[in-house]
């Protein structure tokens, strides 16, 4: 009985090292030049709910400098587009494996402006579930929440674990091509390089003969 309850704790324990462990959710303090972008990418695989709010810091809130923000897919498919905003939000749900960027910057009115302050909380995954209308909804609370919110992340720990398998994989596959490929050219160099050296010998001993030198 003892035995049991340690291996229960052991794997208890691992489990939230991996759910700590895992990257859900992070906040990001973005300095904007005054001219130029900043941009932030994440690698994401599909089917994953991404949501982001990004507000404008400043001291001075009576004017604030005004941003523009895009969001783009791996594949260059636009998600988000505002222009002169203060604020905002960007929810959607990945479609396409690869990374997602969020380009931020200075609007043309403002270029005179410093460095103008961008917070991001970026969530990802768990994190931009909204545990809260869950609750409400299935009417657990307490431990039972915290228990969907651990098998919430051990689910997305084995998906997670299976896209990078799969893109071992593929990076397997891409670098056997590859090896291939390098060791063919490898051989038709070679034997290039044995053929002209086979023509230039009967070309200087043709040559020589011809002058009578041998």
């Amino acid at each position: 009985m003892a035995k049991n309850i340690i291996i229960r704790r052991a794997v208890l324990f691992f489990l939230l090292c991996s759910v700590s462990l895992l990257p859900i959710g992070q906040a990001i303090w973005l300095n904007l030049p005054s001219s130029g972008t900043k941009c932030v990418s994440e690698e994401i695989q599909t089917n994953v709910v991404v949501l982001a709010d990004y507000t404008v810091i400043s001291e001075d809130h009576d004017h604030l400098p005004t941003i523009s923000t895009k969001v783009t897919s791996p594949y260059g498919n636009t998600l988000h587009h505002k222009e002169n905003v203060t604020h905002g939000q960007f929810a959607f749900t990945t479609s396409e494996a690869g990374n997602y960027l969020a380009c931020f910057w200075v609007d043309n009115h403002h270029k005179a402006e410093a460095v103008v302050s961008v917070n991001l909380d970026w969530r990802i995954g768990i994190a931009a579930k909204d545990w809260e209308s869950v609750a409400r909804k299935e009417k657990i609370e307490g431990v039972e929440l915290e228990l969907r919110k651990l098998e919430g992340a051990v689910e997305a720990i084995h998906e997670n674990l299976l896209y990078l398998r799969t893109r071992e994989a593929e990076m397997r596959e891409v670098s056997e091509t590859t090896n291939a490929r390098v060791a063919w050219f490898s051989i038709m160099s070679l034997g290039v390089c044995i053929g002209v050296s086979v023509l230039q010998l009967w070309h200087l001993k043709h040559f020589f003969q011809k002058k009578k030198l041998i």
